[in-house]
């Protein structure tokens, strides 16, 4: 890549610096790496490539989260086999597959494992729970971590939504989070070693030119596709509220060219679901009455009538707000249609995947009830605010 496209970014990510030389293994340190398609360096260089490059023979395992290493696989709990890269003749082994934490097989081939992922600022998004249970496992067997760390999507001052209830921890939950946290991966681990007391020897390696105002747009990188349902900067933005749909009988936009901004069911009365909308629930967005065919998942090959979500203010836009209102409409137009969906959702069986993803029984059971939005929003407020102060000690970015 020419050396001016590179200078034009604004960000380092952690895989940058360590190519540019700001870290380094211990001489015959026996290294594994988790990461998929989006683990790229600013000159589009995977990081498997760089790190065996700056360090030969130095690499021994490959870890993959969910969708896999390469980010083949399209559902929730479709399973990644384990494989073997050919080029380096080393065993690729999926976290998202009968074990979603490391074994001490796998770890037994390795000192320190790299991680190096894409998030985008969800609690949901199951790359945090892979992240701890790294750590727990490397804490257990006495590894080392490294997090090459990346830039939040959504930037880091902002934080959204209720707390997790510790009763609902699981794959999509794996700490009291809000649903838009505002950490790094780099941030989270700090929280994650000490929340639970992990003692893990950790290592962040930070990014340099970021900061926590930066929404995507302005960090100067490229945006790859960290999984298959998030095309692009525009899906994370709205996927801290659009993705309640994946616990209900909507359409959340898979089988669609724009998931999560793009949802809806053939049930949907668009008109007045839209007008059953209080006006501030469309603060800093405008809904696009939207016409869709899903080619797979929910509703497949039926046509569907819904919206698609346009953000115009990311300022005044609230993504979770925004979207339980979407749903507190259409559950109150659509009494008889409407339908939470069932288990199983991420390896939970039993309890609601609704429940899961916000994070709260009785947040949905308020819903149910008719319970104004407002009154469940003043129910997490003082939570909030206590975890934007508890986050601070662990925050690395002005």
């Amino acid at each position: 890549m020419p050396e001016d496209l590179f200078k034009m970014n604004r960000v380092m990510t952690g895989l940058d610096r360590v190519r540019a030389g700001e870290w380094k293994p211990r001489k015959g340190e026996k290294l594994g790496l988790l990461a998929n398609q989006a683990s790229l360096d600013s000159r589009l260089t995977h990081a498997k490539e760089v790190v065996s490059h700056l360090f030969p023979g130095q690499l021994k395992a490959l870890f993959g989260p969910q969708h896999g290493y390469g980010g083949e696989d399209q559902d929730n709990m479709v399973e990644t086999p384990h494989s073997l890269d050919e080029t380096l003749n080393i065993p690729v082994f999926s976290l998202y597959a009968e074990s979603r934490e490391p074994t001490p097989d796998m770890l037994d081939l390795i000192h320190t494992l790299i991680i190096d992922l894409q998030d985008v600022g969800a609690r949901i998004y199951t790359f945090a729970s892979t992240l701890l249970n790294c750590l727990k496992a490397a804490s257990r067997h006495g590894k080392r971590v490294v997090v090459l760390d990346r830039p939040n999507p959504l930037g880091g001052n902002k934080v959204e939504g209720n707390l997790l209830d510790p009763e609902l921890y699981s794959f999509v939950g794996p700490c009291r989070l809000p649903m838009r946290h505002g950490l790094t991966m780099g941030e989270m681990a700090l929280v994650f070693n000490r929340a639970f007391g992990l003692d893990c020897d950790l290592t962040i390696i930070r990014m340099a030119g970021w900061h926590r105002r930066m929404l995507w747009s302005d960090a100067g990188l490229r945006w790859i596709m960290p999984s298959p349902n998030m095309p692009l900067p525009d899906t994370a933005i709205v996927y801290p509220g659009q993705v309640i749909w994946e616990g209900t009988n909507l359409s959340e936009g898979r089988g669609t060219c724009r998931p999560f901004e793009i949802f809806g069911a053939p049930y949907l009365d668009t008109r007045a679901v839209r007008h059953a909308l209080p006006p501030e629930a469309l603060n800093g967005c405008c809904l696009q009455e939207y016409f869709f065919r899903p080619t797979f998942h929910k509703w497949a090959g039926r046509h569907c009538r819904g919206f698609m979500i346009h953000v115009l203010d990311h300022d005044a836009y609230q993504p979770y707000f925004t979207s339980l209102a979407l749903l507190k409409a259409v559950m109150e137009i659509h009494p008889h249609a409407f339908a939470w969906k069932p288990p199983p959702y991420e390896y939970e069986f039993k309890k609601k995947p609704i429940d899961l993803i916000m994070g709260s029984v009785s947040l949905r059971r308020g819903l149910e009830a008719g319970t104004s939005l407002f009154a469940l929003k003043e129910q997490w407020l003082p939570d909030l605010e206590t975890y934007a102060k508890w986050r601070r000690p662990y925050l690395l970015y002005s």
